[in-house]
């Protein structure tokens, strides 16, 4: 699940009107995800040899895009520069089919694409002159196009061509501090082809190339500069696309499902999660740089997910999950150590940016037996598998995907919302600013306990979005035990974890002891070891009320690298299912959450120095203490939506600020 930091908002209106068509999309396609999941599964003893290419379809496409932009700044003096750009891509299309009798086939399609989360690859470019430094970026790319083809059997050959538009923005950085910020879109053309390939009913793959040019774009920022630039673009994409033939129909789950070849084989799931948060003013008599703003405001989040599984052989599966993220946390996701959150990423987002959030392969070897049977979804295969096994995981996903479980608080997008309680609050675990990280775990799972160990890169410097590669010398190394029992014939769980990262951390006492370092504790960095554990216990005490307790702890002497400042934390709650008042698929959570820093920690923080998402400049130190309730109202067996309060008090540890009343709404749809 993803931690989470700087994501949402409500500074959107401009973004929001270019996504509601991608949204529309992405929920039309994620219903019929769902329709098709809703199968039986059936394996055909024939591979698919004909293919229905007549009608609309919606779909989704990732891969990789760049260009060349010429450019030229003038403010007064004169200064030009030609840059290459380029990076990872995603986004989502749709468009409709016509199919002649003799093959050729005839469509409309449009598209929009989005940079990735790394800011970088957004950059057309950078001009500097002594009054003014202009970076350029793009926001989107949309098309709308033409499409001519040849269709045979499952296979279709097309080129393409139409209009283009790009929504770009462009930042001027005056001295002594100052920015200036214009947004603009343009126009161009674009013309290619692809490849589409029909593996399913209703389902094909695609790959496809496309050639952008845009008109020069030439601008004036108020304080006189003036910029042009010329640019092209290219994009190499892979796609998967829904024919929607009888959309909107619902489906008779008694009729004798259509053959789907290699249907076990293959999973499709798809998420939505709309969080808005926003308070009231509150009392702050000063603020400092990661201060959360005693002014009254809101923001918001917004993420789109697909998961896209495959067994590959006997026992190994490949799990991807391509996502679209938008907005802001609370004051850029500072001012409080239990942020209340956890879909608030630690970047800005003003218009949906695309990652590859998780992309891992898992084997099983099972070892004979009982077996189980495991329920398809996001992250699992359905399928049966001995309940005494060994699981391996390798590659990019969350270190909370396999590690510190719970069955009432663990997910944002559906049960509590702040830090401290969907996740131990001390535990510093390997993420980049999105909560992922790469990385092997291994899981030997037996009827009464599961032994669960991992290695994971750590980030290169705190709170990064790169890690450090040298294998072994740095990383994260954590072990976990989980038992099972029953108590008063009520299921429970115990889950141990210890933890050690060895990374390239600054130390606060060493920072505190040299004057010099004027508090800037990069400055002591080097090579250090810091570690922790984590009690995590559930308990049902009936089908439909359940306790959960997280304790955790960490030595304190080093900067946090990656979560969230808290050196160690108790949080405690219960999650309440509605059957008593005939909404069985309602759920109550009510929990507190009290978090501490260490001595070292406090000290430095107190001195005026910066945590990761801390630091008011001053401190009067009391414990942090968060209180969170919610009511998740389920509008069907789909979509959710929730209301959520949070009591903050001693925000950032500091007695002088607050208390904080935070209001969150969330809708979430799961297909």
């Amino acid at each position: 699940m993803n931690r989470s930091g700087q994501f949402g908002l409500v500074q959107v209106s401009r973004p929001v009107t270019c996504f509601l068509a991608g949204l529309a999309v992405s929920l039309l396609a994620q219903k019929e995800f769902a329709r098709a999941a809703d199968r039986p599964a059936v394996k055909a003893a024939h591979p698919l040899t004909a293919f229905d290419w007549t009608g609309l379809y919606i779909g989704t496409h990732a891969g990789f895009g760049g260009g060349r932009s010429t450019a030229s700044l003038t403010d007064p003096a004169p200064t030009s520069g030609r840059n290459d750009f380029g990076g990872s891509i995603g986004g989502l299309q749709a468009g409709y089919n016509f199919r002649l009798s003799s093959g050729l086939l005839l469509g409309l399609e449009t598209d929009v694409s989005f940079p990735s989360y790394i800011e970088s690859n957004s950059i057309v470019s950078t001009l500097a002159t002594p009054r003014s430094e202009v970076t350029h970026q793009w926001d989107f790319i949309g098309t709308a196009r033409g499409r001519v083809g040849y269709a045979t059997g499952p296979w279709l050959a097309y080129a393409t061509g139409g209009l283009a538009v790009a929504g770009e923005r462009y930042l001027n950085n005056l001295p002594p501090g100052d920015q200036e910020k214009l947004l603009d879109a343009r126009l161009g053309w674009v013309a290619g082809g692809g490849l589409d390939y029909a593996f399913a009913p209703h389902w094909s793959a695609r790959l496809e190339y496309l050639s952008y040019r845009f008109d020069k774009t030439n601008l004036r920022f108020p304080s006189g500069a003036q910029y042009a630039a010329a640019m092209d673009f290219q994009s190499v994409r892979i796609g998967l696309n829904r024919e929607l033939d009888g959309f909107g129909d619902i489906p008779d789950p008694s009729a004798k499902p259509p053959t789907d070849p290699e249907s076990d084989r293959w999973e499709i799931h798809g998420q939505t999660t709309y969080l808005g948060q926003g308070y009231p003013s509150f009392r702050a008599p000063y603020s400092g740089v990661n201060s959360l703003s005693p002014a009254a405001q809101y923001q918001a989040s917004w993420s789109n997910s697909l998961f896209l599984n495959a067994r590959l052989w006997d026992g190994g599966e490949v799990y991807y999950n391509p996502e679209l993220l938008q907005g802001f946390g609370l004051s850029n996701t500072f001012g409080v150590a239990g942020f209340p959150s956890g879909e608030a990423q630690k970047s800005d987002f003003p218009y949906p940016h695309y990652n590859a959030s998780r992309l891992f392969v898992r084997q099983t070897f099972g070892f004979g037996g009982e077996q189980e049977e495991l329920a398809s979804g996001p992250s699992q295969i359905a399928g049966k598998a001995d309940i005494s096994r060994l699981t391996l995981q390798v590659g990019k996903f969350a270190v909370t995907d396999v590690f510190d479980g719970n069955a009432y608080a663990k997910d944002t997008r559906k049960d509590f919302m702040n830090w401290s309680l969907w996740a131990p609050g001390a535990f510093d675990y390997s993420a980049d600013k999105l909560g992922l990280s790469y990385g092997v775990t291994a899981e030997l799972n037996q009827k009464r306990w599961a032994l669960r160990g991992g290695y994971f890169l750590m980030d290169s410097e705190s709170n990064s979005n790169s890690f450090d590669t040298r294998l072994f010398k740095r990383g994260e190394y954590l072990l976990e035990l989980e038992t099972r029992y029953s108590l008063f014939d009520q299921p429970g769980k115990l889950r141990t974890i210890g933890w050690l990262n060895s990374a390239y951390m600054g130390s606060y006492r060493d920072t505190l002891d040299n004057p010099a370092f004027d508090l800037d504790i990069a400055r002591t960095r080097t090579g250090r070891i810091k570690y922790g554990y984590v009690l995590n216990v559930e308990q049902a005490v009936t089908d439909d009320i359940g306790l959960f307790g997280r304790w955790s702890w960490n030595d304190g002497k080093t900067e946090i690298m990656a979560f969230t400042d808290i050196d160690a934390s108790l949080a405690l709650g219960a999650s309440i299912k509605g059957t008593r008042w005939g909404r069985p698929d309602d759920v109550i959570g009510l929990g507190g959450a009290i978090n501490a820093l260490s001595r070292d920690h406090r000290d430095f923080i107190a001195a005026g120095g910066l945590g990761i998402l801390v630091g008011d400049g001053q401190l009067n130190y009391r414990r942090e203490r968060v209180l969170e309730a919610y009511y998740a109202y389920a509008l069907d067996k789909r979509f959710t939506l929730t209301a959520d309060y949070q009591f903050i008090a001693n925000p950032a540890y500091n007695a002088d600020r607050g208390p904080v009343h935070v209001f969150s709404g969330r809708l979430h749809g799961e297909f």
